[in-house]
Formats: structure tokens, C-alpha cells, sequence
């Protein structure tokens, strides 16, 4: 089922739009969809809309790649609304150990509407900008878009994402993500609640198949991925073959404690590659995240 909570855990999941565990923005790229707000969450409140986050996470894995090289990150973002729909989105990304302190920037405006009770679309563009000194241990800078269609059948709730990246080389993503949104009674004067968003998500993608006189391996195309770089031996003949497959299947448990100004999310994820490669493994296993927003006005 769709989210439906207050005006910060709504805000969150759009913040985590931009800030990936083991989804793309995900959708991430995409992690989460933007909720829906009754009319009677948003009568008197003006249009515009102001919002401060921060969390931290065990390793950034967007679009099947860890883009914090299985490092820890912590991050801090500011996000702009308008009318409950329209976000801008600025974040600053700190990994654990390296230097400059902060290593790359994110910035992103999504859009969201709800058609109805069982139908909505999102859509949002997200650039990714590295600090110089660390473009040859990350990534190169990248932008990633998509178009995301959300269905509502009641016990679950689909989405279908399309997404392109364009940097040195494009590639094209597509998503299908199931989830089970439920939450507790609301306390502490009806002003708080817990709630639950357990998913699966699948990941679809190009994968890139290498064959040497001696062995063959497959790599996903990532996002700022130099993907022809490989630890061959000199003058090693190879052949490279493209083709679309699944990539990765993520499975993840949500847990959030909402407020009316403040949410604070918890979330466990494993992921699981859909590849073999002994020279640049997948990330696999769980990996954390924890994230705090706070409505400023």
C-alpha cells in the first residue's frame, strides 16, 4: 500500500531518492515513493516548504554499483518544496577515510502526483558531481533521470521505473519494485507513529560480458564506470558483448518513526548481484542506512 504519513516521512522518502542504500535514485536510482498527503495534512500551509537532513549509511550502492567503493558515508542535505509535489534537492556526501572532506555532491528536482487512489507517477533528475582528486577512486561525474509509474493493488504496491544515466558512456535501467507499507496506531497525542515499508526490488541493466583465450567474466555497466579497465595481462585479446538482464535484487525492511515535524528511518538491506566477476565483485550482502529530516517551515 502507499505511504500515507506525515508531512516529514513524506519528505523523507524523497530525500532518499537522492541519498541511495541499496536502490537507485534507488529509482535510484529511486528508493522510495513520494506519499500522498490528505487535504486535511495540508489546509493552511503555505506552498513552499523548507527541510534539513542527515544520515549515515554502511555503503552506497547505486544502480548495481557500490559508488562508495564499500565504504561508509555520511551525508547532509537541504530540500525546497512547493505545493507537495515540486522538490529541489542539494546533498553533500562524506566518505569515511578519504580527503577532501566532503567527496561528492548530489543535486535533483523530482515530481510527483497521485491520479488517484491506485495510480500516481513520479518523475526527477539527479546529478552527481565529484570532487577532482577522487574521480579516479569513485566515479565520474554522471547525471541519471527517470519516469516512475506506482500502482496501489492493496496488499502490495508496484512500482515500474524507466531510467537512462548519461556519462561517458549512457546506459538504460529499469526497475520493478513490490512493497507492503503498514504502520502502528498513532500516540503521543496522535502526533507519532511507526511504520513499516518491507520491498523487493528488481534491477535491470547492462551487463557486459568479457571472453579471453583463457577465461570469460561478466560486470555490470555502472554508473561513472570505466568498465573496459580490467587487470588482463599485456597484449591480452579480448572480446567485449553487451546485453540487458537482471543485475541485482535487493530485499529491504524500512522502519521509521514519524512525527509531524520530524521522521527518523532505519533500514536494513541485502543485496544480491546477479554476476560473477573476479575483477571488480559485486557488492553483496546487508548494508545499513539511517536517516533523520526535520521541517524547518
Amino acid at each position: 500500500m502507499r505511504r500515507s504519513g506525515s508531512y516529514a516521512s513524506r519528505i523523507l522518502s524523497i530525500v532518499l531518492l537522492f541519498i541511495p542504500s541499496a536502490m537507485p535514485g534507488q529509482a535510484g536510482q529511486v528508493k522510495a515513493q513520494a506519499d500522498t498527503v490528505a487535504a486535511s495534512d495540508i489546509s493552511g500551509r503555505s506552498k513552499h516548504s523548507f527541510y534539513a537532513g542527515s544520515g549515515y549509511g554502511s555503503n552506497m550502492i547505486y544502480l548495481g554499483s557500490t559508488i562508495s567503493r564499500n565504504q561508509p558515508y555520511g551525508y547532509g542535505s537541504l530540500i525546497y518544496g512547493f505545493d507537495s509535489e515540486l522538490y529541489a534537492s542539494f546533498s553533500a556526501v562524506h566518505l569515511s577515510g578519504l580527503k577532501p572532506f566532503v567527496s561528492f555532491y548530489i543535486g535533483a528536482i523530482s515530481y510527483s502526483h497521485v491520479f488517484n487512489s491506485w495510480f500516481d507517477i513520479s518523475a526527477g533528475i539527479y546529478r552527481y558531481e565529484v570532487e577532482p582528486s577522487l574521480s579516479d577512486t569513485l566515479f565520474g561525474d554522471f547525471t541519471y533521470s527517470d519516469l516512475t509509474l506506482g500502482f496501489d493493488w492493496r496488499l502490495i504496491y508496484t512500482k515500474l521505473s524507466l531510467g537512462g544515466l548519461f556519462s561517458e558512456e549512457n546506459q538504460a535501467y529499469f526497475q520493478i519494485r513490490n512493497s507492503r507499507y503498514f504502520k502502528t496506531p498513532e500516540f503521543s497525542r496522535k502526533d507519532a507513529f511507526v511504520s513499516f515499508d518491507p520491498y523487493v526490488n528488481l534491477l535491470f541493466g547492462t551487463i557486459i560480458t568479457a571472453e579471453t583465450s583463457t577465461e570469460t567474466f561478466t560486470t555490470p555497466s555502472g554508473p561513472g564506470r570505466k568498465w573496459r579497465i580490467f587487470n588482463l595481462p599485456s597484449g591480452t585479446s579480448t572480446i567485449y558483448k553487451r546485453k540487458s538482464g537482471l543485475m541485482e535484487i535487493d530485499f529491504g525492511i524500512p522502519v521509521a518513526f514519524n512525527g509531524n515535524i520530524i521522521t527518523i528511518e532505519a533500514e536494513t538491506a541485502y543485496v544480491l548481484p546477479m554476476y560473477d566477476d573476479s575483477y571488480y565483485p559485486g557488492s553483496k550482502g546487508f548494508i545499513f542506512l539511517l536517516s533523520a529530516i526535520f521541517r524547518i517551515f
